[in-house]
């Protein structure tokens, strides 16, 4: 027969073993779901990651995200091109990012 401590100590376990699986996972950024929605089946990481990358710094990343949104049509406002390039940034470049007073909220999406 189980003792009522042993009891208490696997019902413990149980609840900390579930919080451990229940933990949200991260919620992506407005720039994280522009980018995975609309560049990711042409633009993998390799694009971003070869020797002669043509983003050199924030500005030229904002410009080349601004010039391939309107090459396929996307028509996005300066703030989403901002979070695309925020994105990138975050995750791939870390240039020094300018002041930029578009897109300086990161928009996240509710759980």
């Amino acid at each position: 027969m189980i003792s009522s401590k042993s009891l208490l100590i696997v019902i413990a376990l149980a609840g900390v073993s579930f919080l451990a699986h229940s933990q949200a996972a991260p919620v992506a950024t407005r720039g994280q779901l522009l980018y995975t929605t609309h560049c990711i089946s042409c633009h993998t990481t390799q694009v971003h990651w070869r020797d002669d990358r043509q983003a050199k710094d924030w500005n030229s990343l904002k410009m080349h995200v601004r010039r391939w949104q309107g090459n396929t049509g996307l028509q996005w406002d300066e703030a989403d091109i901002s979070e695309v390039a925020r994105h990138l940034n975050e995750t791939i470049y870390h240039f020094s990012q300018t002041a930029d007073r578009v897109g300086v909220v990161s928009w996240r999406t509710t759980p």
